[in-house]
């Protein structure tokens, strides 16, 4: 330990200060101060292994309100922790996630709402904080990584913000597979340019088997596909988005805000992104994959081994703090 006002390093332990840190004194100047330690929490006084319980809690599916009901924390608390953690996980991911060399990479969008419906966001006058909440996911086909995500309404200039976020995340050529979404072809093209050998995959659906009216979440059976290529030279026989279709059945089972049919439903914008940039850090680094029995940064060559969500908030805290 070296002494902060001269640098002596003839030091010995002095106490504590009336927190519990550890305080020292130096031998040569006669000074004391106090152990600079990171702060996992920034200012919460919430202790560390019950905010980590919380969190494994939310992680694997659990709603605000139960949480605190098993764990005695006031849900509060749960949010302030979900929203203070989730928001510097999208931080670290944007920086730790970077010039990653992919081969096939599939992207796809997910729908969850914030609030209230669109049908009643439109009926009650409701501002663009609520209603739809779609989240643009892209995940590599063989080490399941998720290169980039982004939060945001159905439009062209959000699809735009995403392909900027994956044209950061990810070096080399690769072949990229979409849905037949229009605004991917211009905003791909503009952001990644001759990068991709790229298709989009349309799934055509017998509207007329009467599904939808016997279950309002179920679309008609799929009756055929189309590959659409875009640019480049795409292998049509790796055109396929069920991987990240795969990936959006594991959002909503993890993610208890977007499981349909519950009050479970984020209230604000910012709780909902926060809550998913909690969940997709955990599922990089954290997260065992059940095909690839690894984590899926392990996978990518990103770590060396599978972290803790101890380990992430550690990591997070010493790179951001």
């Amino acid at each position: 330990m070296i002494a902060p006002s001269c640098q002596h390093d003839q030091t010995k332990r002095h106490g504590h200060d009336r927190h519990g840190n550890q305080r020292f004194r130096c031998v040569f100047c006669g000074k004391t101060w106090v152990e600079q330690r990171t702060k996992l929490l920034g200012n919460m006084r919430l202790e560390k292994d019950k905010a980590i319980l919380c969190l494994r809690m939310l992680l694997e599916g659990n709603s605000i309100r139960s949480v605190e009901r098993l764990t005695g924390v006031h849900r509060d608390t749960v949010v302030s922790l979900v929203v203070y953690v989730g928001q510097r996980c999208q931080r670290f991911m944007e920086a730790a996630i970077q010039d990653v060399p992919v081969e096939e990479v599939q992207a796809d969008e997910i729908w969850g709402y914030v609030g209230c419906k669109n049908k009643t966001k439109e009926r009650c006058g409701y501002g663009e904080e609520f209603g739809d909440a779609f989240c643009y996911t892209a995940i590599e086909r063989h080490t399941k990584l998720l290169l980039a995500w982004h939060l945001g309404k159905r439009t062209p200039n959000n699809t735009h913000v995403f392909a900027q976020k994956l044209q950061k995340a990810t070096a080399g050529r690769f072949q990229l597979t979409t849905d037949g979404y229009r605004p991917y072809r211009l905003a791909m093209w503009a952001a990644l340019r001759t990068r991709i050998d790229f298709a989009q995959l349309l799934k055509i659906f017998n509207s007329t088997s009467g599904r939808q009216t016997e279950a309002r979440y179920s679309p008609g059976a799929i009756v055929g596909t189309k590959v659409y290529p875009v640019s480049g030279a795409p292998d049509e026989s790796k055109v396929c988005t069920s991987h990240a279709e795969r990936h959006n059945l594991t959002i909503r089972t993890q993610v208890r805000r977007m499981t349909r049919l519950t009050n479970a439903f984020s209230k604000k914008w910012e709780n909902h992104e926060a809550a998913l940039g909690l969940f997709f850090a955990f599922y990089n680094f954290c997260r065992v994959h059940g095909t690839l029995k690894t984590t899926p940064a392990v996978a990518a060559g990103l770590t060396g081994h599978t972290w803790s969500v101890q380990e992430l908030l550690e990591t997070m805290a010493a790179t951001q703090n």
